[in-house]
């Protein structure tokens, strides 16, 4: 920070949407207590929007808004920046500039830092700063953190995870209260656990983006986001949590990250849990974390994980903790060791049990077909119900369980299962986990 004046930390906010007007709300409310704990008033200099005029969950003195960036990366009083704007561009590279020009960065943004984070936190260490990010994963759960520095004696084998407050709160509906998927992202979206456009929640692309950071940090290697095999929860029906539950699971949507001698296997799909798991019993909007080390066996994380509050509560955390550094002349702590290069395993290589409901002609022979199929493929059929049958069209449902079998096969099975008269439609198809 050279000769600069500390006597007050300056900060410079991009971004003022739901979290960022959280974070200016609580900065200003909490000023003086803030104050006591670093020895240091944080003071907004400045806060970066797209629009002057749009109104906004939080008051802020007409001076301290700007649609123009420089004004806050050409301020050489600005001691650190705080990046709530979402989405990579240009994100990326205001975060990047700001580094180069040796302010310290706090950012909640889970795309920027899983497909940018080793070259931004290089960038970090050869301008003598520092970047936090704790507010990227999990809402208000502390994870970045303790990966980085309190489980660091551990080699990290697997990371289990539900990271995405919307979906999962969409699932719970759906399996408390029976309603279908469209419905229950009306609720979410009534709500404000979902935006206006949840591809990105409920197609799993923000919980891949979470998995590959967190499995990138477990595991000491890099994840790119492109690495991770993902797949919504678009096509579960009612019915799936009801038949699930019959069968002793709950239905989650998933992030996982599993190491082995052979690589790093991360993937996000909606699975079938036991319900006496853990992870089966988180609801709502809250997320959980388990992590499983050798010398701890496993850990569980879990808190609110969508809103507002938890968001601003990790990013306020990461602007305390830089004030402490920034005042101290402290940068380059433990980060990101991205230095064992693992190779990342497809998804083909998977092996384990298989949920699949179809919808066949309720006539004899037709399971007989079916079974030839998975025997073809080398899965073994664990259990076979009938479920609903429509007379109207004379169908009926099949709730089929497989035994462990290899993903390739089960996927080629599929195909196959498809193309067969006596299939009507391949319903849900679900991966069982635990």
């Amino acid at each position: 920070m050279g000769g600069r004046d500390l006597s007050r930390i300056n900060i410079g906010l991009m971004g003022l949407g739901v979290v960022g007007s959280g974070v200016a709300r609580i900065l200003t409310e909490k000023a003086d207590w803030y104050a006591t704990q670093v020895g240091r008033p944080l003071v907004l200099r400045r806060a970066l929007v797209r629009d002057l005029n749009k109104p906004r969950q939080v008051e802020l003195p007409r001076e301290l808004l700007t649609t123009d960036p420089r004004e806050i990366l050409d301020d050489d009083e600005v001691h650190l920046v705080i990046e709530v704007m979402g989405g990579e561009h240009p994100a990326y590279e205001y975060v990047r500039e700001a580094l180069l020009r040796g302010k310290y960065v706090v950012t909640a943004n889970k795309e920027v830092m899983a497909k940018h984070g080793p070259e931004l936190l290089d960038a970090a260490r050869e301008a003598h700063v520092d970047v936090l990010y704790e507010a990227s994963v999990g809402g208000g759960i502390p994870l970045i953190a303790p990966l980085k520095r309190d489980l660091l004696a551990n080699a990290m084998t697997s990371v289990r995870a539900i990271i995405n407050g919307t979906t999962n709160y969409i699932l719970t509906q759906m399996s408390r209260e029976g309603w279908d998927f469209d419905r229950a992202l009306q609720q979410a979206q009534a709500l404000g656990y979902a935006e206006p456009d949840p591809t990105n929640d409920v197609e799993g692309l923000d919980a891949a983006y979470k998995i590959a950071l967190l499995a990138s940090l477990a595991f000491h290697t890099h994840v790119h986001p492109d690495d991770v095999y993902h797949e919504g929860i678009t096509r579960l029906a009612a019915r799936d949590f009801r038949y699930a539950r019959e069968l002793g699971y709950a239905i989650k949507l998933l992030a996982m990250a599993e190491r082995s001698n052979h690589g790093v296997q991360v993937r996000v799909h909606p699975a079938l849990i036991p319900e006496d798991q853990p992870l089966a019993k988180v609801e709502g909007v809250y997320n959980a974390v388990e992590l499983t080390g050798d010398l701890l066996d496993r850990v569980l994380f879990q808190g609110p994980g969508a809103g507002s509050l938890p968001t601003t509560s990790a990013v306020v955390a990461d602007v305390i903790d830089v004030a402490l550094s920034i005042i101290r002349g402290v940068s380059d702590r433990l980060t990101w060791r991205g230095d064992l290069m693992l190779p990342v395993r497809p998804i083909a290589d998977l092996t384990t049990r298989y949920y699949l409901r179809l919808v066949v002609p309720d006539r004899a022979g037709v399971l007989a077909q079916i079974a030839g199929c998975f025997g073809r493929n080398e899965i073994s059929i664990a259990s076979v119900i009938q479920k609903e049958t429509h007379e109207e069209d004379q169908t009926a449902e099949l709730v089929i369980m497989t035994h462990r079998s290899l993903e390739a096969n089960m996927q080629r099975a599929l195909r196959q299962l498809a193309e067969l008269p006596v299939v009507r439609e391949v319903g849900t198809f679900l991966r069982v986990e635990g």
